[in-house]
C-alpha cells in the first residue's frame, strides 16, 4: 500500500502532464476531455478552458474554469455539463496515475459540484467550478491542535526596587469579551 506522500507525488506527475499543447509517449496531443482539445487550433477560435487541483487533508479539490458564451448559460444545461468536464479530468487523473505508478487511485465525489458564473461581458462569462473528491488510501489525520498561545495579563509582581503607582486603568484584553458592554 502506498504512503500518503507516494499518492501525492503520483498525482503531482500526472498534473505535470495536464497542460495545454502536451504530449503523450507517441508525439499525440493528450486527451483530457476539455473543450480547449477539440477543432482545429491553426483555423479555429481558441477556447478557454483549463483545470487546476490542489490537496486539503484527505481530499483533492478539482477546479475547472472556462469562458463560454451568455446563451450556454441560459440553455439549462450549464451544470451538467460542467460536472461532465469535471469528472473527465477525474478519469484523466486516475487513468494516468495508473500508468505512472502501476497501482490504481480511488477518487469518490464528496457534495455536488459548485459553481460560480460570472459576467465578462454582455456575450461572455466566466464559469468556475470546484468539486472535492476524497482520495483513497489516504486517512483522515486527526492532529492535535494545542490551544491558543494568549500571553497572561495578570499583574506580575513587582519587584522589589520598582517604586511605580499602580496604573488605575485595566488593559486591553483583545479576546475576553466578558466585560464588554453593548
Amino acid at each position: 500500500m502506498a504512503t500518503t506522500l507516494e499518492i501525492i507525488n503520483g498525482i503531482s506527475q500526472v498534473l505535470a502532464k495536464g497542460y495545454d499543447g502536451a504530449l503523450d509517449e507517441n508525439d499525440e496531443p493528450v486527451k483530457i476531455g476539455l473543450k480547449r482539445e477539440e477543432g482545429d487550433p491553426l483555423t479555429d477560435p481558441r477556447v478557454i478552458d483549463g483545470f487546476g487541483v490542489k490537496f486539503e487533508g484527505h481530499y483533492l479539490c478539482v477546479t475547472y474554469s472556462s469562458e463560454i458564451k451568455l446563451k450556454e448559460v441560459y440553455g439549462g444545461s450549464l451544470e451538467n455539463d460542467v460536472s461532465g468536464k469535471i469528472s473527465d479530468v477525474a478519469k484523466f487523473i486516475k487513468k494516468e496515475y495508473k500508468t505512472l505508478t502501476k497501482s490504481g487511485l480511488t477518487l469518490t465525489a464528496d457534495g455536488d459540484v459548485n459553481v460560480l458564473v460570472q459576467p465578462v461581458s454582455h456575450v461572455r462569462t466566466l464559469v468556475t467550478a470546484v468539486q472535492k473528491f476524497k482520495i483513497g488510501g489516504i486517512d483522515e489525520q486527526k492532529t492535535d491542535r494545542p490551544g491558543l498561545d494568549i500571553p497572561s495579563t495578570k499583574e506580575a509582581k513587582k519587584t522589589p526596587n520598582d517604586k511605580r503607582k499602580k496604573d488605575p486603568y485595566e488593559a486591553f484584553k483583545a479576546y475576553d469579551f466578558s466585560n464588554r458592554k453593548k
